[in-house]
């Protein structure tokens, strides 16, 4: 009997478990098609919320990003247009197909101040955050009756 011990690594468990998520919803996708949320980062820079997301190959007019109720989405759909013909896969990981990203925005923030550029396969969008010098904290007691 071996007494060595084994070290558990729980995020390679949870790469594993979005990998299969990932492959049963591109299973039972209503339209047809696969979908799948790209990597996205976010940050806090110079007074501004960036997003970058990777969306290698994908076009601008591709992608639409919307804002409402405080939810910045990003949406689109890429076809995958060259079709390898004589070709078995032995493995295909590149995506095409639809995607999606949701971000909770802070409240106040301006939509119409909002810019988005694609450079090199990634999405950039920069959010101008509201001015917070202008909030004020208060302190409610509350009134026994």
């Amino acid at each position: 009997m071996s007494n060595a011990l084994t070290r558990w690594e729980p995020f390679v468990d949870l790469t594993e478990m979005r990998g299969r998520l990932d492959q049963l919803f591109m299973d039972i996708n209503p339209r047809g098609g696969h979908t799948y949320a790209p990597a996205m980062d976010v940050m806090r820079t110079n007074g501004n919320l960036v997003l970058k997301c990777d969306l290698p190959g994908v076009k601008a007019e591709e992608v639409d990003i919307e804002v409402e109720d405080d939810l910045l989405t990003v949406h689109g759909e890429h076809e995958e247009k060259h079709e390898e013909k004589g070709t078995d896969f032995v493995r295909r990981e590149r995506r095409y197909g639809s995607f999606t990203r949701s971000l909770p925005l802070p409240s106040g923030v301006d939509p119409e101040q909002i810019k988005a550029r694609t450079h090199d396969g990634v999405l950039e969008v920069t959010v101008p955050l509201p001015d917070t010098s202008t909030r004020k904290a208060a302190m409610i007691k509350p009134t026994a009756e």
